[in-house]
């Protein structure tokens, strides 16, 4: 038993530092958006700034392991559809909330994402049609959690709420991607880096298109802006997929899921500390009933590991369990 117990804590120590460091880079994101957007950086700039910096990040580390790029197209098709789930338009949902509301709020609103996901695993995955009662409380308890941020007494027509919309829409996004992800790309042969870089890629593409029309050319935003993006690209859409691959590997699914639960502390708390936003009761209150929702609506049965292509935002786990980046 002695010998046991020395084994976990040897093995807690393994992958703890890689837990703390993933939830804070996941945290963080949202107050690097929250820069480059008040900097007058467009949402959809800030969505594709992000994917080329993190497509570029990832295509490096595979030259460096020297991984080939896969050709087939079935594999690129569904990749371009889970980019633009997962990546094109959250990314962008999430700016755009940010250009009303805080950080913090941002940061609890994507909280909700493993909600959004078993929602659509119900929907579209035969063995998660019945997910029994214990989930369907959790998945009420969620929505009680939403409108308690939202503050719903006070009405749901200011800019405030159009933001926090924005954000849930999101996280909605993210849910609706981690199910078609599972269906479709979650038995693939090839690594985890290889499609994660397949993915932003697509997003990169996709968002390439979209931002000159959308928002005209792109400007320097400023020095601190652009180490924003610089890092919220490089490192939080990028290097932050092969930590996210490092502790799945190192501890599994369940504790690299529960990098969910941490990330709205770290927004919580940057947010505050660095940017002096307020945080208001009902974004705590509404932010403990999100992550006491995300508790229960977690399948009793550890799943079995699949691919990790996360976000924050992506998004925090494998495809089985996952959570939401931002």
């Amino acid at each position: 038993m002695a010998e046991r117990t020395e084994r976990e804590v040897v093995g807690v120590r393994r992958w703890w530092p890689g837990f703390v460091a993933l939830s804070a880079i996941w945290g963080a994101s949202f107050a690097l958006i929250k820069v480059a957007v008040d900097a007058g950086v467009p949402p959809v700039w800030v969505a594709l700034w992000r994917s080329l910096l993190g497509a570029g990040t990832l295509w490096v580390v595979l030259l460096l392991r020297g991984e080939r790029a896969p050709r087939g197209r079935a594999l690129w098709g569904h990749s371009a559809v889970v980019a633009v789930l997962l990546n094109t338009v959250p990314f962008t949902l999430f700016s755009f909330g940010e250009t009303r509301v805080s950080s913090v709020l941002a940061g609890v609103m994507n909280a909700t994402t493993p909600l959004f996901t078993l929602l659509f695993a119900v929907l579209t995955v035969a063995e998660e049609r019945r997910p029994g009662a214990r989930r369907l409380c959790g998945l009420g308890l969620g929505f009680v959690g939403v409108l308690t941020v939202l503050g719903v007494w006070h009405g749901l027509g200011s800019g405030e709420t159009v933001g926090a919309l924005a954000c849930l829409a999101a996280a909605c996004c993210y849910g609706a991607g981690f199910a078609y992800l599972r269906r479709f790309l979650s038995g693939r042969p090839e690594s985890v880096t290889t499609l994660s870089a397949v993915q932003i890629t697509c997003a990169a593409a996709e968002l390439s298109l979209v931002a000159p029309f959308a928002a005209g050319a792109p400007h320097w935003p400023g020095g601190s802006a652009a180490a924003a993006l610089l890092v919220l690209g490089a490192v939080g859409t990028g290097l932050a997929y092969l930590l996210n691959l490092g502790l799945v590997r190192a501890a599994g699914t369940a504790v690299a899921s529960a990098v969910t639960y941490v990330m709205p502390l770290w927004s919580t708390a940057l947010g505050a500390a660095l940017l002096a936003e307020p945080v208001g009761w009902n974004a705590l209150a509404g932010g403990v009933l999100v992550i006491a929702a995300v508790v229960l609506t977690r399948p009793s049965r550890a799943p079995s590991a699949g691919p990790v292509t996360a976000p924050a935002a992506v998004p925090v786990a494998a495809p089985a369990a996952p959570g939401g980046r931002p």
